[in-house]
């Protein structure tokens, strides 16, 4: 038995379960650094396409306390503009820079839209499948996460944003079709976490929406993950390009957190960390 400090409880640790089990049974949200392998990211342009810059940066985001290493190699930025890649393609990108990111000794979640790449890095060792379609653009997926039994990361998504919709209950009707899917797949209940994708398919307005009403999706009963990270509906509240994000991207995680939110999914993993840290000594001194 593993008992974790610093948690507000004393939780008992299953060493048989998955990296991502092992972490949410800490009792304190888990930081997932982003590192796109890409060079049209909307968040970084690209600055670590460059294999050796990728692996540095990844190492960095380890040494700033990054629980799990969110690995991309095709844009999927929301605002449009992402090119769509080939499946060889993004192979190319990934295969340079996975095997040294993997021997960090962190947890890699391989965030793709494709099953052949999700397969292709789990058998390689990644332990988490980070799907932006939640299961629904690539009808091998979930066959693909249901073999590996690995844990897969369930964001809501649209192809594109209607200001009209109520966009709660347009997130709680996808969950409810991936979850479906998940279940036909045989996907454990246990490995699924849902993430309501914020910016994707959503106008600013409908962002904020989400995070305002963030508690509502734990009537899922499943673990939720926040990705506010450097999100244009900060810069439509407080105009400045993504580099420059910093405090809004903490404001809508740790509003996101308060409201039940286990993952945080950031660019700035220190800053984060940092931020996480403070709150929950906060709370604690109560």
């Amino acid at each position: 038995m593993t008992l974790v400090r610093g948690s507000t409880a004393r939780t008992e640790i299953d060493a048989t379960a998955s990296p991502l089990a092992r972490l949410l049974a800490l009792g304190r949200p888990v930081v997932m650094g982003v590192l796109n392998v890409t060079p049209d990211s909307f968040s970084d342009g690209g600055r670590f396409f460059d294999a050796a810059a990728a692996i540095e940066h990844a190492r960095s985001l380890a040494a700033e306390g990054a629980d799990i290493l969110d690995v991309g190699a095709e844009s999927t930025r929301p605002y449009g503009g992402a090119r769509a890649v080939s499946y060889e393609e993004e192979m190319r990108r990934l295969e340079p820079v996975l095997p040294a990111i993997l021997k960090l000794g962190v947890p890699v979640s391989i965030d793709t839209m494709k099953a052949k790449v999700a397969a292709a890095a789990l058998a390689a060792g990644a332990a988490i499948v980070n799907d932006v379609w939640g299961l629904q653009r690539d009808r091998d997926m979930a066959r693909v996460v249901a073999e590996h039994a690995a844990p897969v990361l369930v964001m809501h998504n649209r192809d594109t944003a209607d200001a009209a919709i109520d966009i709660m209950a347009d997130i709680r009707a996808f969950f409810v079709r991936s979850l479906e899917i998940a279940d036909k797949a045989g996907i454990a209940r246990h490995n699924i976490v849902l993430d309501p994708g914020i910016g994707f398919g959503k106008t600013a307005e409908q962002s904020l929406i989400v995070l305002a009403r963030f508690a509502e999706l734990k009537s899922f009963g499943l673990p939720l993950m926040i990705g506010a990270s450097r999100k244009r509906f900060i810069d439509k509240v407080s105009p400045a390009p993504p580099d420059r994000r910093l405090g809004g991207s903490l404001a809508a995680h740790l509003a996101a957190v308060a409201e039940g939110a286990v993952i945080v999914r950031t660019h700035d993993v220190a800053d984060t960390a940092q931020a996480l840290r403070v709150a929950a000594a906060i709370r604690s001194a109560r």
